[in-house]
């Protein structure tokens, strides 16, 4: 069996954790999840999946040092639990995050040439896949360059808002309830699932026993403290209703704070955020399909390795294939509800498998929390992330008889 070429550290682990998580949560999801939860609810609703993103990066790391190898919980579920477990894990991935995928390039679209997004976003797949399939050192390097540019648009949005925060905006969790919370944070969720791409990255990671424990909470952290601060201020100065009706919350901040000629900024950080978030994830889906395809859980012929960029290169083209036939009839809203539902699936399994290395209090509480998020998400995601779990499943057990 090909190996792929063990080349990152520490450092370069939590780089890319960090450009497959900033973007998503920042750019995307905060409307929707003020829409569901109001003002307070927000911030309890990004806590509650903070925490629960806390409990499944704990599970990751103690797995994926024990199965240092590219596919995460479809490994972990494989070996730990049944080989169903771990195709359900890796359809579900698989699946929900070419969605996630096709809404990212949609939102590059949408931000750089709205009039053209469909088209922009079909360009933004091609010159990520062209990136990828150099290697991942490549992948690396170009994430590294992409955190620096967003982290700086982010505080200057920070900064810019602070002075306008207004402590009567945050209110409403009552008008709301447990439920319009817990949907809140299903959503949000989508926003911190970026961390896995470190363990799908295992085969490529050296040390892997040292460097994935390290790099996945050194991530998740740093990302869940600029998440609570950007929340704080987009709530602090546009109010809850507002925020939920806006479609690019954080050049209404800077606007609302006096400072409209920063939106160019903004609108500029948005698209290279969600580039980089779109540049991880899309080598995060090729190395699950790899993992899939050594195990004939999918097509053998995407097993391939390249001969001299060691990259799954046939795997990492046909999810671009596929990403660019969503884009044209994808809906960014709809496909962060389904990829949120499918992926909290895909992190149970994960919890559930660390479970069988002995006791843990967290991986109780993330297997918990996971269904529970699973099941309070709109009705719709529900419907259409089970569905396509069914579909696969079913297809497994004809394969198999």
């Amino acid at each position: 069996m090909e190996r792929l070429a063990r080349r990152l550290g520490v450092p370069d682990a939590v780089v890319i954790g960090l450009g497959s998580m900033l973007g998503a949560g920042v750019f995307v999801v905060f409307a929707p999840a003020a829409s569901a939860a109001g003002g307070a609810g927000l911030l309890v609703a990004l806590a509650l999946a903070g925490f629960i993103a806390f409990c499944n990066a704990t599970s990751s790391a103690r797995l994926a040092a024990r199965y240092p190898e590219s596919g995460g919980t479809y490994v972990y579920g494989r070996e730990r639990l049944h080989p169903f477990a771990g195709f359900v894990a890796g359809w579900g991935f698989v699946v929900g995050k070419t969605a996630s995928c096709a809404a990212m390039a949609l939102t590059v679209g949408a931000y750089l040439w709205p009039g053209r997004a469909r088209l922009v976003a079909v360009l933004a797949v091609v010159a990520v896949t062209a990136v990828n399939l150099r290697g991942i050192g490549k992948t690396a390097a170009a994430t590294r360059v992409l955190v620096a540019v967003v982290l700086t648009v982010l505080a200057v949005v920070a900064v810019t808002g602070a002075p306008r925060v207004a402590g009567d905006r945050f209110t409403g969790f009552a008008d709301v309830g447990t439920h319009g919370v817990l949907t809140a944070a299903g959503l949000l969720f989508f926003a911190f699932a970026g961390y896995a791409r470190i363990a799908t990255l295992g085969e490529e990671v050296r040390d892997p026993e040292r460097t994935i424990p390290r790099a996945v909470p050194l991530a998740l952290g740093a990302v869940l403290a600029i998440y609570l601060t950007l929340a704080v201020v987009a709530l602090g100065v546009l109010g809850a209703d507002r925020l939920a009706a806006s479609a690019a919350p954080l050049v209404d901040v800077v606007t609302a704070a006096g400072r409209p000629g920063l939106a160019w900024l903004v609108r500029a950080g948005a698209a290279v955020a969600v580039t980089g978030v779109l540049l991880s994830l899309l080598a995060g889906v090729g190395r699950t399909t790899l993992a899939m395809a050594r195990r004939r859980d999918l097509p053998g012929a995407l097993a391939a390795v390249h001969p001299r960029h060691r990259v799954p290169h046939r795997a990492e083209l046909v999810v671009a294939a596929v990403v660019i036939v969503v884009v044209a009839f994808g809906d960014v809203r709809g496909a962060i509800g389904f990829s949120s539902c499918t992926v909290l699936v895909y992190y149970a399994i994960t919890n559930a498998a660390a479970l069988t290395l002995g006791p843990s209090l967290l991986a109780a509480l993330g297997l918990v929390g996971c269904l529970v998020l699973a099941v309070s998400l709109p009705l719709v995601s529900v419907l259409a992330g089970f569905g396509v779990l069914a579909l696969g499943a079913l297809w497994y057990a004809v394969r198999h008889r």
